[in-house]
Order: structure tokens, then sequence, then C-alpha cells
């Protein structure tokens, strides 16, 4: 009889199941476990076990002085650090005061004219192009428009209902009413795709773990559907399940990033300034700014002040002396 074998899983492996245990997507699975190795091969295959507080400022130092890499990459090493610390090794570390922050540059965003929008819409077609619409109609992060699901579009209040968005927030925005029409044809090709999927043996939809134990059934309803599914079937590299995603964002950005080209924007536009032409345009109608904070779903309003910066510029309203 062969012997059993009592090793404990590998590092790693028990970061990745801890990972999971606590429901965290498969994008923040792959970047903690990105950000631990390095750390741990920075300091040439060290156990983090033998580590502690000095090492891992020694660390953070290294990403922002040799690296030079942007605030929010050292914030998500060191968020990916501390999990495996607190979660996995079970040991708190003290405050690092010895760390050099990246500091966050205080820049005003890059916004849109709506001129500049029609012309970057035009030259989008078909479900990148409705998708685009959403990010400045709506207000929607890329992620968002990406994981909309169909039981999210209301069409009689004509709304949009944004679950479990940044922050763990669920929010309501307007969905336009010159594409609900052309919403509504997506949600109808969604639904026949559906059926062929399940006359097919298939029709499951991803859900997060406590919703498929909540609504055991409810994975293989239209209404669970992606609103903008992916053109094949794949399979999850968790559960081994073969079922249809949602349509990939780098399609989307891609789509875009050729269309501000294409259009002779001279921006460094993206998807995000979509949103942010979004927030400045309804503050340019006379949008009360607390309306547009819940609409944008910021935590404070502070965050959400930052386009009225961008309504200030040109003159900040001040009439130049060379026009009088």
């Amino acid at each position: 009889m062969p012997k059993q074998s009592h090793r404990s899983p590998k590092l790693l492996d028990q970061v990745r199941e801890r990972i999971r245990l606590k429901h965290y997507s498969i994008r923040t699975e792959k970047t903690y476990l990105a950000w631990i190795r390095r750390f741990i091969l920075f300091h040439d295959k060290k156990h983090p076990k033998d580590m502690g507080k000095p090492e891992v400022e020694t660390f953070l130092t290294h990403l922002a002085v040799d690296r030079h890499v942007a605030a929010s990459t050292q914030n998500q090493a060191l968020n990916a650090v501390l999990f495996l610390y607190k979660e996995v090794l079970g040991t708190e570390l003290p405050w690092m005061e010895d760390v050099v922050r990246v500091k966050r540059p205080a820049r005003i965003p890059e916004v849109l004219s709506s001129s500049e929008v029609a012309r970057l819409l035009t030259q989008l077609d078909g479900t990148y192009r409705l998708m685009a619409s959403l990010l400045y109609g709506s207000g929607l992060r890329l992620m968002e428009a990406v994981r909309l699901r169909v039981k999210d579009v209301d069409f009689d209040y004509r709304q949009i209902v944004v679950r479990d968005a940044k922050g763990a927030k669920d929010r309501v925005t307007p969905l336009p009413a010159s594409i609900a029409e052309t919403l509504k044809r997506q949600i109808d090709r969604v639904a026949a795709q559906h059926r062929r999927d399940i006359a097919a043996g298939y029709g499951c939809v991803y859900l997060p773990t406590a919703l498929a134990a909540k609504y055991p059934n409810a994975q293989t309803e239209l209404a669970w559907q992606y609103a903008f599914p992916s053109s094949r079937l794949s399979t999850d590299p968790r559960s081994g399940v073969t079922r249809r995603h949602h349509l990939s964002e780098k399609g989307l950005q891609h789509a875009v990033k050729g269309a501000v080209k294409r259009a002779g924007i001279n921006k460094k536009a993206s998807c995000h300034t979509l949103r942010h032409s979004f927030a400045t345009h309804l503050l340019e109608r006379g949008n009360d700014i607390r309306t547009v904070q819940e609409l944008l779903g910021h935590k404070s309003v502070q965050t959400t002040m930052i386009y009225t910066h961008v309504l200030k510029l040109g003159g900040r309203g001040v009439v130049s002396p060379l026009d009088r």
C-alpha cells in the first residue's frame, strides 16, 4: 500500500485556496499571486515566514525608487503582501513608516467635448459602439459594461442597475433613450444564443459562489446571462465548467483606441475618458454634484469634485485681456 503524503500545500497553493475561500475574483487571484512571487524572488526565494516588516519595506521602496511604478501599482503590491501575511501566515505586520511612497499626481482627468464623443462613436460599429455608448451615456466603468447582466437592464424605468461595483456597492444610472432599441435587439440576440446553448447541453453562466449556492437554477436562466457575451464557449479555470463568459474588455479597449485615432482626436482618450466625459457634461448642464456623485458611485463627493476643475479650465471664468 502506497504511503500517504502528509506534506502541507505549497505556499502559493495556500494563497490561492485562501483567495477562493474569500470569494475574490480570478483577476485578483492572478494579481496577488504574481506580486507574491515577485516579493519572494526579490529576496532570493527566502520564505516569507522568515521575513517581515523590513523586507516588505525594502521591496516596496524598490518598486518606487528603482522600478518607478505608479502609486496604484505600489498599493496593489502592498495589498497582495499584506494578504499573504495576514490571511495565510497569520501575521499582522506593523505600520510601515519607512517605505518610500509613490506620490499620486493630482491630475485633471482627460475629457472629450460633446462633438468629440460623437466623432468617436461614429468610428465604432455594432456591439463595441453600443458598449462605448453605455460608457458615455450611463457613466459605466469598463468592467461594469462588460459584466452587465440581462436582468439589470430596466427598459420600463429606463435605467441600469450596476451590481457590486467598486466598493462592493450597487447603484442606479440612466439608460439613454437613444440606444434603448439597440440594446433591446442585443438582448434578443443574447436570448437566441442562450437557447442554442441550452439545446447543445450548455447554457450556464458564471455566478459568484454565494449567489450560485443561494439560487442554484439561476446560472441557466436568461436573466443572469451577460448582456455582452463572448462569441465562443470557454472552460472556467477554477471549476472546469464549460460556459459562455462575457466579452473580453481588451477588445473594447482596442476598438475605442482605434476609434480615437480614426476620429482625429488629439487627446489621450480611452474607455475611462468616456466616463469622465459623462460626469463633466452632466455638470456643464447644471446637474447637482451630489446627483453626479451617486450616478458615478463615488464614496466621497471630494472624488467627484475633480470634474469641477475641468469645468473651470479655459480661463477659470476670467476673460483674457487679449479679448478685450
